[in-house]
């Protein structure tokens, strides 16, 4: 439970008591905060403890939600950009008040409808939440418990010659290589992929799946249940088109090949000249 009410963070506090205008949440040091009726459910009665996200609302005030915004204090989000004015823009971050991104935080101005990747930031002065374009020096080195096929979430910032870079658990910078990556992308997208390598420079080298031996793994896994899926065969072998496994199955021919050996290594299948049938 939260000792304190933190703006722009995920608190964890309990119900005090109910009004009209929905539930009073309290954190240890007996502040208090409102959780509006729309968020309000059956299952939630006093002396629950919730988690709910604090921000301020249109009048500054400290207002709790259930929902979780595109990103909380010091995360990056791609986000649309809904309105302008002469002091800066107001951009959709996934809560009903719209996040201000002042005009001295852009790095050019805003225009509607446009996609912008902004951190989210607590103004000291205001103790409001803005959003700036200023992320390169929030960016940290990743830990080095970072090793090969960690699992990691990202967002893919930017296309560049040698592939896409991005940003990892809203924090770390990484890059998918161009030819690695098997399947659609595109500037913008939140993908699920792995660790391939934590370089010296503290940047992450990231694949789409895993490396290694649990890469050849994870893809035998991948095609055996499509197999499965599919009545037992799948009509593919070892001479099929490179373009056609890539979209089938998003794989390189050379993993695909690599990944059919080990099923059959494992007398879990046999590849005949008409397909890949079931054991």
């Amino acid at each position: 439970m939260n000792e304190t009410l933190k703006v722009g963070e995920i608190n964890i506090l309990v119900i005090d008591r109910s009004t009209v205008p929905g539930l009073f949440l309290r954190a240890l040091d007996e502040s208090d905060i409102l959780l509006p009726n729309q968020y309000v459910t059956e299952s939630m009665h006093i002396g629950d403890t919730i988690d709910v996200f604090v921000y301020t609302d249109s009048e500054d005030r400290p207002v709790a939600t259930t929902v979780k915004p595109k990103a909380m204090v010091n995360e990056i989000a791609f986000v649309e950009v809904v309105d302008t004015n002469s002091i800066g823009a107001f951009v959709d971050w996934g809560l009903p008040k719209d996040l201000f991104v002042p005009r001295a935080l852009q790095k050019r101005p805003f225009a509607v409808g446009e996609k912008r990747l902004v951190r989210v930031i607590l103004d000291d002065q205001t103790n409001r939440l803005v959003g700036t374009e200023k992320i390169s020096g929030a960016l940290e080195t990743p830990p080095k418990s970072f090793y090969p096929n960690t699992p990691v979430e990202f967002m893919i910032i930017a296309k560049t010659p040698m592939g896409y870079k991005v940003i990892v658990d809203h924090k770390y910078e990484g890059m998918i290589y161009a030819n690695e990556i098997f399947e659609d992308v595109r500037v913008g997208q939140i993908k699920k992929g792995f660790v391939k390598l934590l370089r010296p420079d503290g940047k992450l080298d990231l694949s789409l799946q895993m490396v290694g031996k649990a890469k050849a793994s994870s893809a035998a896994d991948k095609i055996f249940s499509m197999i499965q899926g599919n009545g037992g065969m799948l009509p593919y072998n070892y001479k099929s088109d490179p373009d056609l496994i890539q979209k089938t199955f998003g794989l390189s021919k050379k993993n695909f090949k690599a990944a059919l050996t080990q099923l059959v290594d494992a007398k879990k299948i046999t590849v005949q000249e008409n397909g890949i049938y079931g054991i």
